[in-house]
């Protein structure tokens, strides 16, 4: 049994972003040891972490896992969830009675798997709902392991648009991810702040992934281009966009300018990709970090693209 969403789950008047996240290949490891104790850092495109042990295995037996529809039993599977939209993307005023939200949508699942199959994956979209819409995608206990499946140590990606969220024919669109879906940090203090993570780690092991690349296809035929990402401080400018000044007089070169908008394009989007480089290093104490690897995440956005004339973003 292979689903997809019906786009008709919901009345949309306004779709503004669609984002479908795709792993890649990519893996590193590195190990370390401290008396009879191993830890095994990795990178891959699902995420990053640590296996530590003393060197004792556990090899468990029994029957097969069981399936999604198994595990459902008599529920009713709800593949929808909505959250709060990522701070820093900046929206018009949502049809009157509703409110934006990201919807986050699981995609192409087969119950009849112990793990919703091959082509299962989350899909994200920015829409107006109303509040019988969100009671769709409501909270349920019983489908709480079915998300934790999807567990990543990768924050969701947050693609930020400015000047408008919806760019315009012929001014630069300048492209950016948010500085909460840039960064991680993992240590047993659950401590966020880059900054002070420099305590005594004497038994205690922190990993860091940061976005360094950003390879952005803008879907209107034109070459890809790159741009380097940083992680700086949380201020208004992170981003290297300065609201003061025109978007023909920014620093930043992460930017395309579209030359006709995406009226002809399907759902009247196009079809923007993303190649997210994460770079994860670990710290054990002294001065600097040690690198573990790289890894990418391949991500869809859908963005519409308007006329000058046009007014909203």
């Amino acid at each position: 049994m292979r689903n997809r969403v019906s786009r008709g789950l919901i009345a949309l008047t306004t779709v503004v972003a669609l984002l479908a996240v795709y792993p890649t290949s990519t893996a590193s490891a590195d190990t370390i040891t401290s008396g009879d104790k191993v830890c095994s850092m990795y990178v891959n495109s699902v995420g990053f972490g640590a296996f530590c042990s003393s060197g004792a295995a556990y090899f468990g037996d029994g029957p097969p896992p069981p399936t999604w529809k198994q595990r459902l039993g008599n529920n009713i599977f709800i593949p929808c969830r909505d959250f709060d939209v990522p701070r820093g993307i900046k929206l018009g005023p949502p049809p009157e009675g509703k409110t934006w939200v990201l919807r986050v949508t699981i995609e192409d699942y087969d119950l009849d798997t112990v793990n919703g199959g091959t082509g299962v994956h989350l899909e994200r979209a920015i829409v107006p709902v109303s509040g019988d819409e969100r009671q769709q995608c409501r909270r349920t206990d019983y489908m709480e392991p079915f998300w934790a499946e999807f567990g990543s140590t990768y924050p969701d990606p947050a693609l930020q648009v400015k000047p408008t969220y919806t760019p315009r024919v012929n001014v630069p669109a300048y492209f950016s991810l948010t500085r909460e879906s840039s960064m991680i940090l993992k240590n047993t203090q659950g401590d966020p702040e880059l900054d002070s993570a420099f305590y005594d780690l004497t038994h205690n092991l922190t990993m860091r992934g940061l976005v360094t690349m950003m390879k952005v296809d803008p879907g209107d035929g034109t070459p890809p281009f790159e741009c380097r990402m940083g992680v700086g401080k949380l201020d208004d400018n992170f981003d290297g966009y300065d609201e003061k000044a025109d978007p023909f007089s920014q620093m930043s070169t992460c930017s395309h300018k579209y030359k006709r908008s995406s009226a002809n394009q399907p759902d009247g989007m196009y079809t923007v990709k993303l190649t997210i480089t994460w770079t994860v290093a670990y710290w054990k104490g002294g001065p600097n970090w040690i690198p573990v690897g790289t890894a990418d995440i391949n991500a869809v956005q859908r963005l519409p693209v308007q006329e000058l004339q046009s007014i909203g973003g």
